[in-house]
């Protein structure tokens, strides 16, 4: 499953989006984190990465409603700017 984890202290979250198993823990042991989102700063920071999000949905990951809304949000074009 890919879902948030939430970090960061009390009243100021901050949220890693990771792959992890459905029965662990909100913030169980993670098999990796693929992303990280700020919903504190204006407009929200989002940092995704999308190939290692591709790679684990193909693998049979299912995502969570709210890191589908955020991939649906975050611009396409990080990839390219990036390479």
């Amino acid at each position: 499953m890919i879902r948030l984890a939430r970090i960061g202290a009390r009243k100021q979250p901050y949220y890693r989006v990771v792959v992890i198993d459905k029965e662990r823990a909100r913030n169980g042991r993670s098999v990796e984190v693929v992303g990280l989102y700020n919903p504190r700063t204006s407009p929200a920071t989002i940092d995704l990465k999308r190939d290692r999000i591709d790679y684990w949905v193909s693998k049979g990951a299912q995502l969570s409603d709210t890191v589908r809304r955020l991939l649906s949000k975050a611009p396409a074009a990080t990839a390219e700017t990036a390479a």
